[in-house]
């Protein structure tokens, strides 16, 4: 029998985290279930930092707040958490065992996990020490595997759409190239969505390796036949044929080898040389992270919340909510992490990761070819 349940939300804050909050906070209280929510994600877990979320004002009015009212940590990995030695120095623990012993001293019958692949894979291997989990799947970047959608994803669309509609104008009236530099490390649903929302004529995603003399053919050729300007959009983590992402070191210990910046400046530096027109880059960065979340990511947040506490109802745990074919689902967790299955890896995104990428027979791929935009291949 239930009777209590915690939240916790990791990694980089999404449009529709409070909302996902809200969900499964009402329906446990629908069913009178205290709800309670860890600060700072996995942080607040190896500290046993929280607070009760039912019944306590802050929790009143999240459908169309933004951000997330319990917080959320950033390349937090129990497994290798930081904490300072006896010499003040800072060293790297495993608490996993901690973590799990402060949910069974709390009283929590199962932890609601909000995040992506990283954190999916620290839910799975927690799961795998005996603590009760249920993930709900978040990121901007749409790559949680099994998943058809992710909540976070049609916001950050929406802002990458409104961002190319006004760079639109800007092209037209200068005649320039704008680029415009989108989230995406592995995956390039937000490039590749958006590109069709707003009518880019090209897009560069990490799925396809790029040849930037097909992107200045298209571009000349618009040129030859009297638009003299047009808008590419381009994933953080594409890269050229033959060549990688662009990138830099962020620092030992972080739980992230790398962060990617520079591939919207690399394009647009290379196409004004191939082009003769000018060519600016704006990076749109964390601005698709925040704010209020759209009409359809509220829906959907919700969705996945209730579904999570009506599968911690039925006792269903080591499980991540999803959709698939339009349905609400679940699946084990063991299935997200695909073959990164080693306990304690620090984590997610790496070649063993059943991370969810764009296929070349995907119906996005064959849309954006279809109307004429150039995948730079």
């Amino acid at each position: 029998m239930i009777k209590k349940v915690a939240i916790l939300a990791n990694g980089g804050d999404v449009a529709g985290l409070n909302p996902v909050i809200r969900a499964i906070k009402n329906t446990a209280e629908n069913n009178g279930i205290e709800c309670y929510g860890f600060i700072d994600g996995y942080k607040g877990l190896a500290e046993n930092h929280f607070i009760r979320l039912d019944g306590n004002p802050i929790s009143s009015g999240l459908i169309d707040k933004g951000g997330c009212i319990i917080g959320s940590s950033l390349n937090t990995i129990v497994f290798k958490y930081k904490i300072r030695g006896e010499d003040g120095r800072e060293i790297y623990k495993d608490v996993s065992d901690q973590c799990i012993e402060n949910v069974k001293k709390d009283g929590f019958d199962c932890v609601f996990t909000l995040g992506g692949d990283s954190t999916q894979k620290s839910a799975r291997d927690l799961f795998v020490k005996g603590m009760n989990v249920i993930g709900v799947p978040k990121t901007i970047d749409n790559d949680v595997a099994c998943t058809d959608i992710t909540f976070g994803y049609n916001t950050a669309v929406s802002v990458a759409t409104e961002a190319i509609d006004r760079l639109h104008t800007t092209a037209e009236t200068h005649h320039r190239i704008m680029v415009l530099e989108v989230m995406g490390r592995y995956a390039g649903w937000i490039a590749l969505e958006s590109a069709i929302a707003g009518g880019a004529d090209a897009a560069l995603i990490p799925e396809i390796p790029y040849d930037i003399n097909k992107v200045s053919a298209k571009i000349n050729q618009r040129i030859q036949n009297g638009k003299a300007f047009s808008v590419v959009v381009v994933a953080e983590g594409a890269m050229p044929l033959n060549g990688e992402a662009s990138t830099y070191d962020t620092g030992v210990g972080t739980g992230i080898a790398k962060n990617f910046a520079g591939a919207g400046n690399k394009v647009a530096k290379e196409l004004q040389e191939l082009t003769g027109l000018q060519a600016r880059c704006t990076t749109l960065g964390y601005m698709q992270r925040g704010g209020s979340p759209s009409a359809y990511d509220r829906v959907v947040s919700t969705k996945y919340g209730a579904k999570a506490m009506e599968l911690a109802l039925e006792g269903k745990f080591g499980v991540l909510t999803v959709i698939q074919n339009g349905r609400l689902d679940s699946v084990p967790l063991e299935d997200v992490v695909g073959n990164n299955k080693k306990l304690g890896a620090i984590e997610g995104g790496t070649e063993e990761s059943n991370v969810r990428l764009v296929t070349l027979d995907h119906e996005l791929v064959k849309t954006a070819r279809d109307v004429g935009i150039c995948l730079g291949d």
